[in-house]
């Protein structure tokens, strides 16, 4: 099982207190890991991603063993300490202002 912690409005979107753990089947990957999100909390789709592009939404990152993980490809594989559940795959809202 795979731990998705997500910013505080999406948990709020979807009704969820914490963290959630997701099934993954095949390569663990950030794609893998936000299909099955999507797919567990249909509400999601488009608020992580853009629908059509796939693209990650401009004021979310993806972090995981303390990277920052927002450039990266979505096809690459996260580290181990996330596919065996021990460390979270974290979804944050970026802050912006002045």
């Amino acid at each position: 099982m795979i731990r998705v912690v997500l910013p505080a409005h999406l948990r709020s979107l979807t009704d969820i207190s914490g963290e959630v753990q997701v099934e993954v089947a095949g390569p663990v990957t950030q794609r893998s890991v936000l299909d099955a999100l999507e797919a567990r909390y249909p509400k999601l789709l488009g608020t992580i991603r853009d629908h059509v592009t796939q693209q990650r939404r401009p004021f979310l990152r993806f972090f995981a063993c303390s990277e920052d993980l927002s450039h990266e490809s979505p096809d690459a594989p996260l580290p181990d300490a996330v596919a065996s559940g021990v460390e979270p795959f974290l979804i944050i809202g970026a802050i912006a202002g002045g």
